[in-house]
This record gives C-alpha cells, sequence and structure tokens, in this order.
C-alpha cells in the first residue's frame, strides 16, 4: 500500500497546475458521493436505540416511527 502510494505522490507532483486543478475535482467529487444522505443525528438516535435494546433484551424496538420520518424527509 505504501508502495502505491509513493508511486501516486510521485505521479501527481509532476502535474501541471491545470491537471492538478482537474484532479483536485475528481477526488473532491468522490468525497461528496460517499457521504450519507441520512442526517447524523438520526443515525446517532438509531444508533442509541439498538445499543439499548441490546443492554435491555427485553424492551421493545421499534424504528416504525422513525422509518416513516425517514421516508416523508427523503422522498
Amino acid at each position: 500500500m505504501n508502495t502505491t502510494a509513493e508511486i501516486l505522490k510521485r505521479k501527481i507532483e509532476n502535474f501541471t497546475p491545470e491537471l492538478l486543478e482537474s484532479f483536485a475535482r475528481i477526488v473532491e467529487s468522490f468525497e461528496i458521493q460517499n457521504r450519507s444522505s441520512i442526517p447524523q443525528f438520526q443515525l446517532d438516535e438509531v444508533l442509541y436505540r439498538i445499543q439499548f435494546h441490546t443492554e435491555n433484551p427485553k424492551t421493545r424496538l421499534d424504528f416504525y416511527e422513525n422509518i416513516s420520518e425517514l421516508k416523508k424527509s427523503f422522498a
């Protein structure tokens, strides 16, 4: 992995300023595509409920309301 990174680093260092700018935009577009469209506070809430249910298995694990809200938000 380090060898591949070093090869890429040497190649990138030899880019023209225009090519470097284009490459930076391409890399930024990859980063944007990897971001989740679900707000972090909703992901945190689901994680909290799962953890709580794991610690208290007799509780009811009900995500119906949250799933309905997510569907409304992203429909």
